[in-house]
């Protein structure tokens, strides 16, 4: 499975990289690839080393404008002209998304695929992983939206929200049909 993982590009204490590290390994144990943003910094450097490592593949998506913190030695690299079409690339490359903590960017790309998948432009499921509670805000916010009829679906539809990665990947490998 082509497995898209949203994240921060920053350095990150240890209360997040712990578990991204611990998901990239399930991830490539499970001869999973990463499609990811293709910075070879901060999270996005703990979660590529960690999928290589286990002998996942790496599907990196950079920008123009970032292309010199790409990382060398991924299995396929692709440098998109502007944020946009980069969203799109890993969008189109992906089976499934899992969204990490993150700041701006990654909030941007998960209120995209959620978007598409209100409407019905996608039906890749959408896994949350809500490290250390740094989510507990926003899923409140999205119940909120749930409850005051801003959302035409369940937002159980929508998107999964796992306190731990090894829910994260099990939830994607059921609803994919990977024993």
């Amino acid at each position: 499975m082509n497995i898209c993982v949203f994240l921060s590009a920053a350095d990150l204490d240890e209360r997040y990289t712990r578990p991204a590290k611990e998901f990239a390994e399930l991830l490539g144990k499970g001869g999973h690839t990463l499609v990811w943003g293709g910075s070879d910094v901060g999270l996005m450097k703990v979660v590529a080393d960690g999928v290589q490592e286990a002998g996942g593949r790496l599907l990196g998506v950079s920008v123009d404008f970032l292309a010199a913190t790409a990382r060398q030695g991924a299995d396929e690299m692709v440098i998109a002209k502007d944020l946009a079409e980069r969203k799109r690339l890993l969008l189109e490359k992906a089976d499934a998304v899992v969204i990490m903590v993150g700041g701006t960017g990654t909030l941007d790309e998960a209120t995209e695929i959620l978007e598409l998948k209100k409407h019905g432009h996608t039906d890749k499921p959408v896994v949350l992983l809500n490290t250390a509670g740094f989510y507990d805000g926003l899923r409140e916010q999205f119940r909120r939206m749930e409850d005051e009829g801003f959302l035409p679906r369940p937002l159980t539809e929508l998107v999964f929200f796992a306190e731990e990665p090894v829910g994260a990947l099990a939830y994607l490998e059921e609803s994919q049909g990977i024993e």
